[in-house]
């Protein structure tokens, strides 16, 4: 089976990290057997056109035809895969990631832009969005289609792997004992508009009034990583209280997850949020802004789901964090449905009943 990815992100020598979501998905599809192929450009504009139809003909000259197009987000890449239906008959699933839906980030466009969109997204065989929050926001802006589909990112398998040595944390309040460090752990690409890094960090100095023992690592780098950092120190937190690792492999991340006994999101807005799902099956407890799949997953006996920007909300949630309230067994259950095999033959019978019908 030959499936073609259109994408508007994915990972480059410049940016490593950009699209490693849809990256993963086309490496997952590949290990079911199935020949993917990605044609995507940094170019803007026409030199976009120029390029990403440059990247088709060189396929076609190869005589590789795809069976189906999986275009990850709308916009310019939906309407090449709905040129491609009308011309040569290959149909199109839309896997959708963007935030411009979201009211906290919304920038789709009306008019006759937001007509062609609507009209793309109606012709699809199926939208495929990564979380109901993000369902719901495309069908707020009148996105219509005859098949819905749910689709997880996928998360790398050796999360799943049991740390060997993982140091418990007792965490007890009382003067009569010795108060344990309890440990926060943080990771994002430090873009301050989308992920609230100063928010964070203001409630977190207002908990360690009350909390002494609470120890914030921040994990990853950004455009506006050193302006959190200096943010950090400007409101007086030192090195002692907030660790900067910079940015890490995925295993390295995983190993953090693996030694931290709290994950902290407190972004304005996200579509999936991954992270969470890391923080879950490493057997992490999570604080998480309501965005993302947070509602969806982060229930009673995992975590805490707060308002998004409530800052005092926040701050009593660390101080209340108790790492013996939580079992890591229970945290871990139902997350089979992010490994690589399950979300990968779910996207090939997705295209194989697509290409049978069409």
């Amino acid at each position: 089976m030959n499936i073609l990815f259109l994408s508007a992100w994915y990972p480059t020598e410049r940016d490593k990290m950009a699209g490693l979501f849809v990256q993963k998905h086309a490496d997952a599809v590949r290990a079911q057997g199935a020949d993917v192929r990605v044609v995507y450009t940094e170019e803007k504009g026409w030199h976009y056109w120029r390029e990403m139809l440059r990247g088709l003909r060189a396929l076609r000259k190869e005589g590789w035809r795809p069976d189906v197009v999986q275009v990850n987000v709308l916009d310019k890449n939906g309407l090449l895969a709905w040129w491609m239906w009308k011309r040569y008959r290959i149909p199109y699933i839309i896997v959708e990631h963007w935030t411009g839906y979201l009211p906290r980030n919304f920038s789709f466009r009306g008019g006759w832009h937001g007509w062609l969109m609507r009209r793309i997204a109606q012709e699809a065989k199926c939208i495929l969005p990564v979380s109901q929050m993000l369902e719901d926001a495309m069908k707020n802006c009148g996105i219509q289609n005859n098949r819905w589909e749910r689709i997880h990112n996928v998360v790398d398998d050796f999360f799943y792997q049991l740390p060997v040595n993982h140091r418990p944390t007792v965490d007890r309040l009382s003067t009569d004992c010795r108060v344990k460090d309890v440990r926060l752990l943080h990771v994002s690409c430090f873009d301050e508009e989308h992920k609230n890094t100063k928010g964070l960090l203001r409630a977190y100095k207002q908990a360690l009034a009350s909390r002494p023992n609470l120890h914030l690592t921040m994990v990853g780098t950004g455009v506006d990583w050193q302006a959190s950092k200096d943010y950090a120190a400007q409101i007086g937190l030192t090195d002692e209280q907030v660790r900067w690792t910079g940015e890490l492999t995925p295993r390295e991340v995983c190993h953090e997850m693996q030694q931290a006994d709290c994950f902290v999101l407190f972004s304005n807005y996200e579509t999936y949020a991954i992270v969470l799902v890391e923080a879950l099956i490493s057997g992490l407890p999570i604080i998480s802004s309501r965005v993302g799949i947070a509602p969806e997953v982060v229930t009673i006996d995992k975590g805490v789901v707060i308002d998004i920007g409530d800052e005092l909300a926040l701050t009593q949630s660390m101080i209340d964090f108790k790492p013996n309230n939580y079992n890591k067994d229970t945290i871990r259950q139902d997350c089979e449905s992010y490994r690589f095999d399950v979300v990968s033959k779910q996207l090939i019978n997705l295209y194989d009943k697509i290409r049978k019908s069409k």
